[in-house]
């Protein structure tokens, strides 16, 4: 009898079972293969191209920055440039390598540590500080040294050997030809690399106006502005590398496009002018004696612009202290840097035309002359121009001006009489409540200032305007606010050698220094306390008090042209209206006009031709607290608006009279000797 045994089937089961799962790891095996290779196999052979692809810039020729006459303010000039190639020196071993930038140093007269700072990217451990250090591509090749000697580069060609990775070869820079040695840099700007910040910035936002880290991005100035338009497209040169990151070959390079070139609204021969008579006002003014100090004149800054009055195009703005512009070019040192923003050099780096902020003193008597008339008086209305007007226990004086009796709005402006002015702010300050402390009281001063455009930038076309400030009811409340705290503990303890002034104002500040008194609207009225503007801003609203009320926005740019030659204008815009009535202009011109002649900046304009080229003026004498005066001349014409500021200079027409009487003789072209130098009348 036999049985049935099923041990010899259970080695052929599992041997089927294994050829099944063999088969199956196979077909997944082949399955995934096909899908890597024919499916995705395009997208990751792009990949691998981007991986070992590397872009280096070729930079686009910069558009040039000419004035309005086609002078070049701004272009660019071929320079010797010695660069050192990061990918090749990290193929040496790092003595070598260290031994190639300190035999470049020697030929360069740089410090070994200088140079090697310069060589690293920004943000890598020992690289100079931004803009010094290098933000573009690591496998570009990096300036360290400007304006080379044909000797020193062909000492570093000619021993190769000795300097690998060091090449000497042209490159492109700014320069500034300075057409009637004119400096502008405050208008020109500079430009320097974008950095890491601001690239992840842009990518954030959305947007991609620079695409390449070593790209030259405008700073200040014009170059800011119209930076976009003036840098052009650049060439791009795709270079391979392989798996360490070294230069294998190129893979394929397009050709730069140039920047369009920019017409300004600049004179060349009125800035030049304009430079050297602030410049030397500044010089005179040190030179006199300040009585009320006792000793000379600081004049450490100043400003002045002159604004064509029917465009608002800038025809000239300079500020002092200045500096070269071509100090940015090919990269800046670390102290040139510093100096810049110096305060002991007077931060030359500040533009005072656009960011200086000061009283504006009695250039602002045109603004409450308007807000009286629009409040009620007359233009007939006369006031008692006294020596002095009393306030409380306190006695307001005239700065340039003595007694002379019951006088009208038009002899006020052109004798500069302050207590005239004292007269009006107290009645108004009366009407809107007095010492009430109604931070809400309507004032009429404070809103003809707004509608003048204070407080606010004019919107100029160049980047880093102040906006001024008027000290009014709201503003004083905000700042007692800010301040309480300090002035309470000053009164409670004054420290050793404090001012019985300052003793007397921390008291008076702490119990309710928030109040707006009758001493604030009296001395608001005359441009005195703690409004401030700036000479761009007093330049626009003289321009609008010559062309019948409108307030222009300073533009410098006048047109782009594109490297096709293709026209872009940039159009002239206006701001607002002044809300005053063109009879009450036409007095105030009139007014005006009698300044220079018979009023406060008459004896500076003795012997112009005023018949033929009938300038209005505005003097002011702005009064600062622990500094001298601030000088202030405000003119115009039908045609233009000049206007000088001179800090810790004397008063308006005593210390910028001369020079603004010498800008309106380039303007005319005038050739009539100035008055003899004296005392005022």
């Amino acid at each position: 009898m036999s049985s049935y045994n099923p041990a010899p089937e259970r080695p052929r089961l599992r041997l089927f079972v294994i050829r099944v799962l063999v088969f199956s790891l196979l077909i997944t095996l082949f399955a995934r293969l096909w899908w890597l290779q024919v499916v995705v196999g395009d997208d990751y052979a792009d990949a691998a191209d981007q991986n070992r692809v590397r872009e280096v810039l070729t930079p686009a020729a910069r558009g040039n920055i000419v004035d309005a006459a086609g002078r070049t303010l701004v272009g660019n000039r071929v320079s010797l440039v010695i660069t050192v190639d990061r990918t090749v020196l990290v193929k040496l071993p790092e003595a070598q390598a260290k031994q190639v930038l300190v035999r470049l140093a020697k030929v360069l007269r740089q410090t070994p540590a200088d140079l090697t700072a310069r060589t690293k990217l920004c943000g890598e451990p020992g690289a100079s500080k931004p803009p010094v250090c290098w933000n573009g591509s690591p496998y570009q090749p990096i300036p360290v040294a400007k304006d080379v000697s044909e000797q020193v580069a062909i000492e570093i060609m000619e021993h190769r050997e000795n300097f690998p990775g060091v090449n000497a070869e042209s490159a492109a820079l700014r320069a500034y030809p300075a057409p009637y040695k004119v400096n502008a840099a405050h208008l020109l700007g500079y430009l320097s690399p974008i950095t890491t910040g601001e690239l992840e910035d842009m990518e954030e936002a959305g947007q991609d106006p620079v695409t390449h880290r070593s790209d030259l991005v405008g700073r200040a100035g014009v170059e800011r502005t119209y930076d976009a338009m003036l840098r052009g497209t650049p060439g791009v040169k795709s270079v391979t590398v392989d798996n360490l990151g070294l230069t294998t070959g190129v893979a394929k390079q397009t050709a730069p496009v140039p920047g369009s070139t920019l017409v300004t609204s600049i004179d060349s021969r009125i800035q030049s002018v304009l430079e050297r008579q602030l410049y030397g006002a500044m010089l005179t003014a040190r030179k006199q004696y300040d009585k009320n100090t006792r000793r000379n004149y600081v004049a450490d800054s100043g400003a002045a612009v002159v604004m064509d009055v029917k465009t608002g195009q800038i025809v000239a703005m300079a500020s002092q202290p200045t500096y070269n512009p071509g100090v940015w070019v090919g990269g800046i040192t670390q102290r040139e840097l510093d100096a810049l923003y110096s305060p002991k050099a007077g931060t030359p780096l500040l533009s005072r035309a656009l960011q200086g902020q000061l009283a504006p003193g009695s250039t602002f008597k045109p603004i409450t002359t308007a807000a009286a008339i629009n409040a009620g008086y007359s233009l007939k209305s006369k006031l008692d121009c006294s020596s002095y007007f009393e306030v409380g226990n306190r006695k307001f004086k005239n700065y340039e001006s003595a007694s002379y009796g019951r006088i009208g709005f038009d002899r006020a402006l052109s004798i500069s009489c302050d207590t005239f002015y004292y007269r009006i702010a107290y009645d108004l300050w009366l009407r809107a409540g007095g010492n009430s402390g109604d931070v809400d009281a309507k004032d009429p001063v404070v809103e003809m200032a707004k509608a003048f455009g204070l407080g606010r930038p004019t919107g100029i076309d160049i980047p880093g305007e102040a906006a001024g400030r008027i000290a009014d009811r709201k503003w004083k409340k905000e700042y007692y606010d800010a301040q309480k705290d300090y002035y309470c503990k000053m009164a409670a303890n004054p420290e050793p050698g404090t001012s019985a002034f300052l003793k007397q104002f921390s008291r008076e500040f702490c119990e309710d220094g928030w109040r707006y008194r009758a001493g604030d609207a009296v001395n608001f009225s005359i441009g005195q306390g703690d409004t401030t503007i700036t000479p761009l801003q007093l330049a626009t609203i003289y321009s609008a008090l010559a062309n019948g009320g409108v307030l222009w926005e300073p533009r410098l740019g006048k047109k782009l042209v594109g490297p096709g030659g293709k026209v872009k204008a940039i159009p002239s815009k206006s701001s607002g209206r002044l809300p005053i009535s063109p009879s009450v202009l036409a007095y105030m011109d009139k007014a005006l006009k009698e300044t220079t002649r018979t009023g406060t900046a008459a004896w500076k304009f003795g012997g112009f031709p005023l018949d033929k080229h009938p300038v209005r003026s505005k003097t002011g004498t702005a009064e600062v607290y622990g500094k001298q005066t601030t000088s202030w001349l405000a003119t115009y014409d039908e045609r233009y608006a000049v206007v000088m500021m001179l800090s810790q200079a004397g008063s308006g027409s005593g210390a910028s009279g001369t020079a603004v009487r010498h800008v309106w003789e380039a303007l005319y072209n005038v050739k009539v000797p100035a008055p003899a130098p004296g005392k005022k009348p």
